[in-house]
C-alpha cells in the first residue's frame, strides 16, 4: 500500500470488509495498529466506543437470528 493514494486505500479497506476473507480481514489489524501508534486519546477514546458499539449491535443481531 506504500505510495497508494486515498481512494486506492479506500477501496482496499471497503473490498477486504465487504468480502468478510478471513485471510484478508487481519491484514487490517496492521491499519488499526498504525492509527492507534498516531492517535491521540480523543481518537482512541473514539474508536473504542465505535467498537464497543458496532460489538454489541452484531451481538444482538445475532441472539436475534438464533
Amino acid at each position: 500500500f506504500k505510495g497508494d493514494d486515498y481512494n486506492a486505500l479506500k477501496q482496499a479497506i471497503d473490498e477486504s470488509v465487504a468480502s468478510q476473507d478471513e485471510v484478508v480481514l487481519p491484514g487490517l489489524g496492521v491499519f488499526l495498529e498504525l492509527i492507534w501508534e498516531n492517535a491521540d486519546m480523543e481518537l482512541k477514546d473514539q474508536l473504542i466506543e465505535i467498537i464497543k458499539k458496532r460489538v454489541s449491535v452484531k451481538a444482538e443481531k445475532e441472539n436475534t437470528n438464533n
